[in-house]
């Protein structure tokens, strides 16, 4: 599926820009998030409305937003936004100017910018196609790494039949599925992650727990799902929607419940991410029904849980990687560098409560990445859905280089 898939979704000026919007709902559909930007010549075949309708957010095709106001449109970010920008339908004098290198529409300018991989389904007429300017054009496109789904056969707008038509929007949100999948740099493998807190029973109702929220374990099985891993995702109790796309999601209550999974699946996986925040002590003999208050103990003992990150440590092979997180009040830096040593991990991301929106019960969070090897990544305050991005892309290039 294209679960996640920022596609930029290119319309131009051709009889099968109507097909357009028929390819926008299948790629919803197959769950991509979609844009649209337009040729001039593309609102000719089919209304901007419709386009904006379907996905819910504002068709693109010029510059300036308000020509009255002066507002800009940035090409430039749409660029960035995009993991594809996809040009369907697209015409022969489309092909023609990205060749040339021309910006002189606002849709071209966005492919000029971005830096996401292009592909392109041609259409137009037969002869169109066949000509062998059109041909070299193809060849060009296809040598610079532009992705391109070849023309169907069958009856055309001119009233001639042979290849030249768009392919159907399915047949395109097939194509897409399969190229991101043999793209997708996390592709084949597994990664097993756990997230949230864990509830360490008191009685039958009063438990030791923390504020974890389980947000940045469940932002980091989003990216590593995007990036086409299988994930597998050991959740303590939180109050979140199952992740897009998982492939198991475990539900756990305690810290022995949590080890116990983790362990079990450990051997299996290319990359493991110790990102809950499992208790570190239970209470030794805790009750199996409630205490009234006047049954409550004055003291509570208190036993050590297992450590999850440094038995993946103990166990991991060559081929594994094992990411810790260290939470800490203080700097931490000291602190994060010896976990990191201690359990045997390959990095450890440290966040520190120190730093105003980072943390538990927030949105966002500043981390800094130590890696094994020596090397550190520090960023700024993001929304946890960037952090898991920065931290999974940070892995990737490690463990690529």
């Amino acid at each position: 599926m294209l679960h996640k898939k920022r596609i930029l979704l290119g319309i131009t000026g051709s009889i099968a820009a109507y097909k357009s919007a028929l390819l926008a709902r299948e790629l919803l559909r197959r769950g991509a998030e979609v844009r649209v930007v337009m040729s001039k010549a593309a609102t000719e075949f089919i209304t901007p409305l419709t386009l904006a309708t379907l996905t819910d957010h504002r068709v693109y095709s010029d510059f300036t937003e308000s020509k009255e106001q002066g507002t800009w449109t940035n090409h430039v970010n749409l660029g960035l936004w995009a993991d594809a920008f996809l040009i369907a339908p697209a015409t022969a004098q489309t092909l023609s100017s990205m060749v040339q290198g021309a910006g002189d529409s606002f849709l071209l300018a966005v492919h000029l910018s971005s830096r996401s991989p292009v592909v392109v389904a041609p259409a137009m007429d037969l002869d169109m196609f066949k000509h062998p300017a059109t041909q070299e054009n193809l060849k060009i496109l296809a040598q610079r790494g532009v992705g391109i789904i070849e023309p169907e056969s069958g009856p055309l707008a001119s009233g001639l039949e042979g290849k030249g038509r768009m392919a159907e929007p399915e047949h395109i949100a097939d194509w897409m599925e399969s190229w991101f999948a043999a793209s997708a740099p996390f592709h084949g493998k597994k990664v097993l992650i756990t997230a949230g807190p864990t509830h360490e029973p008191i009685d039958a109702v009063r438990f030791i727990g923390n504020r974890s929220s389980g947000k940045m374990g469940y932002a980091l099985a989003d990216a590593f799902i995007r990036l086409g891993a299988q994930v597998t995702v050991i959740s303590g109790p939180v109050q979140l929607f199952e992740p897009e796309g998982v492939h198991d999601l475990v539900n756990v209550q305690t810290a022995q419940e949590m080890y116990d999974a983790a362990l079990q699946r450990f051997e299996s996986m290319d990359i493991a991410v110790a990102a809950a925040a499992v208790a570190d002590a239970r209470p030794v003999t805790p009750s199996d029904k409630k205490l009234h208050k006047d049954e409550l103990p004055k003291a509570i003992e208190l036993e050590s849980t297992r450590d999850i990150l440094a038995a993946w440590g103990q166990q991991k092979a060559p081929h594994q990687t094992v990411v810790g997180f260290a939470l800490e009040t203080d700097e931490g830096t000291t602190s994060a560098l010896s976990k990191l040593e201690r359990k045997n991990a390959d990095f450890i991301v440290l966040n520190s409560t120190s730093v105003a929106g980072a943390g538990f019960e927030t949105d966002t969070n500043q981390v800094t990445i130590f890696e094994k090897g020596g090397n550190s990544f520090k960023f700024e305050l993001k929304s946890k859905a960037e952090v898991a991005n920065d931290i999974v892309r940070t892995l990737l290039n490690s463990i690529d280089s």
